[in-house]
C-alpha cells in the first residue's frame, strides 16, 4: 500500500476490490457468529482467513470439518478444497487482510457488569500487524461507545489514524443459530462508521455479503441498534412470562391466549414464554444498556423489571415441579429423580450458552432431587464459569426403560428430534415449559404445563 495514497484515493483502491471479491477478509472468532459469516463471506468468492484461540477449532476446519450441526462439514470441505476458507490461530496474518472483522464474546462478570476483555484482548492482538487500508469491523454486541472509546485508542497506538490510515466501523451481528428461514446473506446489515469514508467503506463490504445495507449516522447507532433490538425481546418475553403466571393462576391457558391474540393482523406480535432466557444475547445484552445508562445517570427501571421477571423464571419451573410431584404422583421431592429434556438454550441447536436448564438443573438438585438429562445434540455439558459443578456430565439414553425410571421429565427445550408421544407414555409426569406435548396434540392427565 502506497504511503502516500490519500484517503480518497485509498478508499476508491478498496471499495474497487470489495467490487470484484478479491480482497482478502479476516474473520476472528469462530463461534456461533464468525463462523456462518466467515462461510457466508466465502461462498460469495472473497478469500476469508478464520482467526481462532481454539486450535482444536482450526485443526477441524482445516481438515474441512464442522463442529456446529448448523453448518455441515460439506460446506466447510467445499470452500477448503476451492481455497477460499482457512483457518489459523497465528494473529501476524491479519496483515494479510484488506478488512477485519471481530465476532468474539461479550459476556457479563459476575457482578452482571459488560466484560470487554475478549474485545480487548482481541484488539491489541491485531493492532501491531495492521497496515495502512484496511477496514476494521466489530460485530460484537456491546454499549454505546465500545468502537470510539475503547478500541479506536488501542487501534491507534502505533500512529496510524482512523479515518485516514484505518476505517474504523460497527455492524452488530443478527445470527439465529438453526434458523433455516434466515440465513447470514439473507439478513439485512446495519451499519455505523467513524466518518463518511468508514460508512462508505464498511457498506461497500457488505453489500456484496448480504442482502442489503442500512446505513446510520455514528458508531453509537449502531451500536444501540443492536441492545434495542434484543431489550425489545426480553421485555416482551417478560410480559408473557407474567402474564402465565396470572393466567395460571385463573386457570387460562396462556398459550391457547397467545395463539388466537396472533391471529390480529396489525398491533400485536406473539412472544411465547418459557423456562427462562438463554443464549448469548437476550439474558446478557440488556444489561450492558443499564450499566452504560447508570453514567448518564439514568435508571432504566423497565429494562431492569424484564431482567428480574426473565431471570426467576427457573425458580418457577422447580416450584412447579415440586408441586405436581407432590400432586400428580405423591412423590416428595427429596430422593426422587428427574430427567431434563433439553440443555441447549433453544431447539435444534447444541449452543448451551446462559442455558436456563442449567439453573433448573441445580435448584433441583439443592431440594434433594437426583438429576440427569438428555439432549439429542449435547452428549455432554461444556465448562462454564457460571455452572462449573456441572461441567463433564454426560446426556442418558431416551429409552422407554430409562424415561419409566425417572418420576418425572421436565421439558426444557423442544428439539424436533425428539420423539414426544412416545415419551409421554413412558414418563410417568411430564413438566412442559415449552407447550410442545399440546403442539403435537398429546394431551393427558400426567402433562402439567409450566
Amino acid at each position: 500500500m502506497d504511503q502516500d495514497e490519500r484517503p480518497a484515493e485509498l478508499v476508491s483502491s478498496i471499495i474497487a476490490r470489495f467490487n470484484a471479491h478479491t480482497a482478502t477478509i479476516a474473520v476472528i472468532g469462530l463461534g456461533y457468529v464468525g463462523l456462518p459469516l466467515a462461510c457466508t463471506v466465502a461462498r460469495k468468492g472473497f478469500p476469508v482467513i478464520g482467526f481462532d484461540i481454539d486450535a482444536t477449532k482450526v485443526d477441524q476446519l482445516n481438515a474441512g470439518k464442522s463442529y456446529m450441526s448448523h453448518i455441515g462439514a460439506n460446506e466447510i470441505s467445499d470452500l477448503r478444497q476451492t481455497g477460499r476458507l482457512s483457518a489459523t490461530g497465528d494473529f501476524s496474518r491479519v496483515a494479510e487482510a484488506d478488512a477485519i472483522i471481530l465476532c468474539v464474546p461479550t459476556p457479563l462478570t459476575r457482578q452482571r457488569e459488560p466484560d470487554l476483555s475478549f474485545v480487548v484482548r482481541t484488539t491489541e492482538a491485531i493492532e501491531p500487524h495492521l497496515r495502512r487500508g484496511q477496514l476494521i469491523v466489530l460485530e460484537s454486541t456491546t454499549y454505546p461507545g465500545t468502537s470510539r472509546d475503547i478500541l479506536r485508542p488501542i487501534l491507534e497506538r502505533r500512529g496510524l489514524r482512523s479515518g485516514h490510515d484505518f476505517f474504523l466501523a460497527y455492524s452488530p451481528e443478527r445470527e439465529d443459530p438453526g434458523n433455516a428461514q434466515f440465513s447470514t446473506s439473507a439478513i439485512p446489515k446495519v451499519v455505523g462508521g467513524d466518518g463518511a469514508d468508514a460508512l462508505r467503506l464498511a457498506c461497500a463490504l457488505y453489500d456484496e455479503v448480504v442482502t442489503c445495507t442500512v446505513p446510520v449516522s455514528s458508531l453509537e447507532a449502531a451500536e444501540a441498534v443492536k441492545l434495542t433490538e434484543n431489550i425489545f425481546r426480553s421485555v416482551n418475553i417478560a410480559l408473557v412470562n407474567e402474564l402465565k403466571t396470572v393466567f395460571e393462576a385463573m386457570g387460562i391457558d396462556v398459550w391457547e391466549v397467545i395463539e388466537a391474540a396472533k391471529t390480529k393482523p396489525f398491533g400485536y406480535m406473539p412472544f411465547y414464554p418459557g423456562p427462562g432466557l438463554g443464549g448469548h444475547c437476550i439474558p446478557i445484552d440488556p444489561f450492558y444498556l443499564t450499566w452504560k445508562a447508570r453514567e448518564f445517570g439514568v435508571v432504566t427501571r423497565f429494562v431492569e423489571l424484564a431482567g428480574e421477571i426473565n431471570t426467576a423464571m427457573p425458580q418457577r419451573v422447580v416450584d412447579r415441579t415440586i408441586e405436581a410431584l407432590n400432586e400428580v404422583a405423591g412423590r416428595a421431592s427429596k430422593g426422587a429423580r428427574i430427567l431434563v429434556l433439553g440443555v441447549a438454550y433453544k431447539k435444534n441447536i447444541e449452543d448451551t450458552r446462559e442455558s436456563p436448564a442449567f439453573r433448573i438443573i441445580e435448584l433441583l438438585e439443592k431440594r434433594g432431587v437426583e438429576v440427569s438429562f438428555h439432549d439429542p445434540l449435547v452428549t455432554e455439558i461444556p465448562p462454564s464459569r457460571e455452572h462449573a459443578d456441572l461441567a463433564g456430565r454426560r446426556s442418558v439414553e431416551l429409552t422407554q426403560a430409562i424415561v419409566a425410571s425417572f418420576d418425572a421429565t421436565v421439558i426444557c427445550t423442544d428439539h424436533d428430534a425428539v420423539d414426544y408421544r412416545r415419551l409421554v407414555e413412558w414418563s410417568p409426569l411430564v413438566i412442559d415449559t415449552r407447550n410442545v406435548c399440546s403442539r403435537q396434540g398429546l394431551t393427558r392427565a400426567h402433562i402439567i404445563k409450566a
